[in-house]
């Protein structure tokens, strides 16, 4: 059994595997697991947070946001669960486990987050436990989740994000040398789009500069609750 299922008080690792449709089906069953999902999903983002934080240290916050929601987002918390062997220990109702319970990543995800929870409430409240336990499961996440988008990825990206809002017009990229020797010169990069200056960036050529620039257009976006 994985340690994250290792507890002292198993009461508290059943209510973080029990659903909602588990108790409404069995009622005497005890708690749900939604208040304990609440928690594990602020333990989650604070302890990605700090691992995030330690492992890149030239990253910005913009960049450091992205790569967080990149390994707490609904579909890698999944992929985690199943790590961990927590599909099938789930405790659902029929009707869930009819409609594929088991492999909806809403479900395993949530319960994921519940797990953690309770895992550090079994541990009186001590997150140093969990980040020996999920640190390895942020490192197992594959480079090309958290690794910046190829240029052209970026760039087409945020073209047809604003065009979903709209905006029908390309953004517009305006991109001049910043400095540097002339072995190493730097640019750096502003994308306007609907005529304001969305984002910048800098890099060692234009193409990487414009690159950064969409980048940091679409994580302000993210920030804004735009997308």
């Amino acid at each position: 059994m994985h340690k994250l299922l290792t507890f002292h008080n198993e009461k508290l690792l059943r209510q973080a595997l029990t659903h909602r449709s588990y108790v409404n089906e069995n009622p005497g069953e005890g708690e749900h697991n939604e208040r304990l999902e609440f928690l594990g999903d602020a333990i989650l983002n604070f302890l990605s947070g700090q691992y995030l934080y330690n492992r890149y240290p030239e990253k910005g916050e913009d960049e450091l946001t992205r790569r967080r929601s990149a390994l707490v987002e609904e579909k890698q918390l999944a992929k985690f669960a199943y790590e961990v062997d927590l599909n099938f220990k789930m405790r659902l109702g029929e009707g869930t486990k009819k409609d594929g319970g088991y492999y909806n990543p809403n479900l395993l995800s949530s319960t994921f987050e519940a797990v953690v929870g309770a895992y550090y409430l079994d541990n009186d409240c001590n997150v140093e436990p969990l980040k020996v336990i999920l640190e390895p499961l942020f490192d197992s996440v594959s480079k090309d989740v958290v690794e910046p988008r190829s240029n052209v990825d970026s760039k087409n990206r945020l073209q047809e994000l604003t065009q979903a809002q709209g905006i029908q017009e390309p953004p517009k990229y305006v991109t001049e040398k910043a400095g540097g020797p002339d072995h190493a010169p730097e640019f750096i990069s502003k994308v306007f789009v609907d005529g304001k200056e969305l984002g910048e960036g800098k890099g060692k050529s234009k193409k990487e500069a414009e690159k950064a620039a969409a980048e940091d257009a679409i994580a302000k976006l993210k920030k804004r609750d735009l997308l």
